[in-house]
Parts: C-alpha cells; sequence; structure tokens
C-alpha cells in the first residue's frame, strides 16, 4: 500500500516536473518566434519607405541647396570649399528683387499672362474634347488625329512663323502675344477628351430627351464630373506658362512687359559676372507659386493622370 503510495506520488512529482518544464520552455519558444522590431521593420514596407526617403533626398537637395544660397553673399558663395548654412544669413539678395529691380511688376506679368492662359484652356479645351468624345460630326477622327499630330512638333520650329503672324496683327509686346498663341494646347484637348469618353452615354441621352441643349449639357453636367482633370490642366498649363522663357524674350521688347523668368535671365547678371545670390533669389521667388500650386492641388492632379490614361 505505501509503495503504491510512493509509485502514485512518484509519478504525481515527476509529471509536474515536466509541466514546469514546459511551462518554462513555452516562453522561451514564444520569445524565439516573435519578431524583433527591426524583423517586423524589413518585413513590412519600412525598405521601400527608406528608399523613397533617400531618393527623395537627393531630388529635395538641390532645391534646399538654393534656398540656403539665396540667403548668401557673392563672396560665401564663391568660397572653396563650399559651405552648406549660411554663415551670417541675409535678405540683400530679395531686398534687391524687390526694390531695385521691380519684382511687382515682373510678379503680375507672369501672373496675368498665367492666369489667363490657365481659364483659356480649361473651358475651350474642354469645349473641344466634349465636341471629340461625344458628339458625332463629319472628320472627327481625322480632327483628332491632327491633333495628336501637333504633340510630336517641336515648339521651336513654330516660333518664327507664329512671331510674324503676331506682328502682323500688331500684337508685339503687349498681353495678347503671351497668351492668344497657347489659350488652348493639344495636351488639354487630349486630356479632355480622354476623361470625358468615360462619361456614362446613357447621362447625356437622357438630357437630351428632357430638352437640353448641347452648350446645357456641357455645362450643367460634364463640366462638374470633371474635377479631377480641370485640376490637371490647370498645373500643367500654370506651369508651362510660368516657366515660358523664349517666346516672351522673343515678344516682348520694353521691359515693363518681361516676364519673371526673362528678368531672372537678364537681371541677376552684373557687369563682369553673374551674382549668384540674386539669381538664386529669384529662383526662389519663381518656384515658390509652383509649389504651393501644386501642394494644393496634387490630390486632384494624381487623379487627374490615373483617370485618363497617361502613363
Amino acid at each position: 500500500m505505501k509503495a503504491h503510495k510512493g509509485v502514485r506520488s512518484t509519478g504525481f512529482r515527476s509529471s509536474s516536473t515536466a509541466g514546469a518544464l514546459d511551462a518554462r520552455r513555452v516562453p522561451s519558444r514564444l520569445r524565439e518566434n516573435t519578431p524583433t522590431p527591426w524583423q517586423r521593420f524589413m518585413r513590412g514596407r519600412g525598405l521601400s519607405y527608406t528608399v523613397l526617403a533617400v531618393v527623395g533626398g537627393f531630388w529635395v537637395f538641390p532645391f534646399i541647396w538654393m534656398a540656403l544660397g539665396s540667403l548668401k553673399t557673392q563672396r560665401e558663395i564663391l568660397v572653396s570649399p563650399p559651405t552648406f548654412l549660411p554663415e551670417n544669413p541675409t535678405t540683400a539678395n530679395y531686398t534687391k528683387w524687390f526694390g531695385e529691380l521691380h519684382f511687382g511688376t515682373f510678379f503680375a506679368n507672369s501672373l496675368i499672362v498665367a492666369v489667363v492662359t490657365v481659364l483659356g484652356n480649361v473651358v475651350f479645351c474642354s469645349m473641344v474634347g466634349y465636341a471629340l468624345a461625344k458628339i458625332d460630326f463629319a472628320g472627327k477622327k481625322i480632327l483628332f488625329g491632327a491633333v495628336m499630330v501637333t504633340l510630336m512638333v517641336p515648339s521651336v520650329s513654330t516660333f518664327v512663323p507664329l512671331f510674324v503672324i503676331i506682328a502682323n496683327m500688331g500684337l508685339s509686346n503687349s498681353y495678347l502675344a503671351l497668351i492668344l498663341p497657347f489659350l488652348t494646347q493639344p495636351i488639354g484637348v487630349f486630356l479632355m477628351r480622354q476623361f470625358i469618353s468615360g462619361i456614362p452615354d446613357a447621362l447625356l441621352e437622357a438630357a437630351r430627351v428632357d430638352g437640353a441643349g448641347e452648350l446645357r449639357i456641357f455645362w450643367s453636367i460634364v463640366l462638374p464630373q470633371c474635377g479631377p482633370p480641370l485640376a490637371t490642366l490647370s498645373i500643367l498649363t500654370f506651369l508651362s506658362s510660368w516657366n515660358n522663357f523664349l517666346w516672351p524674350l522673343v515678344a516682348m521688347q520694353t521691359e515693363d512687359k518681361y516676364t519673371l523668368p526673362v528678368a531672372l535671365s537678364l537681371y541677376s547678371t552684373g557687369q563682369n559676372a553673374t551674382n549668384y545670390g540674386v539669381l538664386l533669389a529669384g529662383a526662389v521667388l519663381v518656384i515658390t507659386p509652383i509649389l504651393l500650386l501644386f501642394v494644393f492641388l496634387q490630390r486632384y492632379f494624381i487623379q487627374g493622370v490615373a483617370m485618363t490614361g497617361i502613363k
């Protein structure tokens, strides 16, 4: 009887001992299988984010260098080896733009030309895109093919005939010379045509049955649905007009009609050498409106590019 109890007690002790050993092993196994923070980082999207951050850093570095260089003196910019941060930051370069160089006049010229050009492209490119996408007429495919062909024509090759036309019309050295040639652009027509083609025909047919004309359909039904492509078109057109240099340089003859890129190239050069501080400050002033526009409209820009099939 005692032996039997002993056996039972021994068996009880051995099972409890094994359970204790298993209890010790389980946490160690869990610790072995639990991923470390670095493993979780590598298994997730951390590596992709790291690569993108490095690439983004290389892309942003020139803009940071430009902004910091605009706060340096000419001597500090030309020093060797170059310094990254300005030793004695100064706003003298910006003061020169707003004082001696009449930055407000150049800014107003660029803004007027860019805004009117954007509005013209938004209206006229949308109309042409709607006609090519939803209205049947003779020569429709030929007209769309001509629009696509003009995308392959270099703009520089049209400067001479364009200047002759503008001069014969008596529009030289005027805002119209900078606006009319770019009031409707092929890329805008293609962009709007691609998006409007995706609008259901049944929606437009229902409006026609109700007695709405094509102009009413365009303004009340089609245009309100074109938010993303219109934002994309606005950004592309504003960027093209704001940065346009060669045509304003050719078409404008007086200082009061110069746009910012022309003024930046002409007035950042002194008698003997380029004033790099003034040049960098002017570049900051030129690029700031474009960056602000893209920041506010980037969501619509991405949607417009994705929904219109531009690759």
